[in-house]
């Protein structure tokens, strides 16, 4: 027997946009002024270490250390900072090497609370 479910206004408005965005990456990035974009800083990394700049930022940072560089590992970055909800960035080695050299690495974060983060190195 083929049954049917029930949903409400909510559920049906929340599944159309969740599909009409499906496959969509949306970036915006802002350079902190008052045009809108990034509302913190990006921090200052430590000595010998990289910082990445996040779009659409609410208190999020992204650091990477010295050692961390130097080791060229993969690294997933914890960018919570002082956002009230984490986000995690995920870097091969090959990136972490990049971003060593000073090339551009661009990421977009794990997605949390319905949205991610565009975090760019160097």
């Amino acid at each position: 027997m083929n049954q049917r479910k029930i949903i409400s206004r909510r559920e049906f408005t929340v599944d159309s946009a969740l599909a009409m965005l499906s496959g969509v990456t949306i970036t915006i990035l802002g350079c902190g002024d008052n045009s809108g974009g990034s509302s913190s800083p990006t921090p200052q990394p430590p000595p010998g270490g990289a910082s990445g700049v996040i779009g659409a930022n609410h208190g999020h940072t992204a650091i990477i250390t010295a050692a961390e560089l130097m080791a060229s590992n993969m690294l997933v970055l914890n960018i919570r900072g002082t956002a009230d909800h984490p986000h995690t960035v995920e870097l091969t080695a090959a990136e972490v090497q990049q971003i060593s050299g000073g090339a551009r690495v661009s990421k977009l974060s794990s997605t949390d609370q319905a949205h991610s983060h565009s975090v760019t190195f160097n």
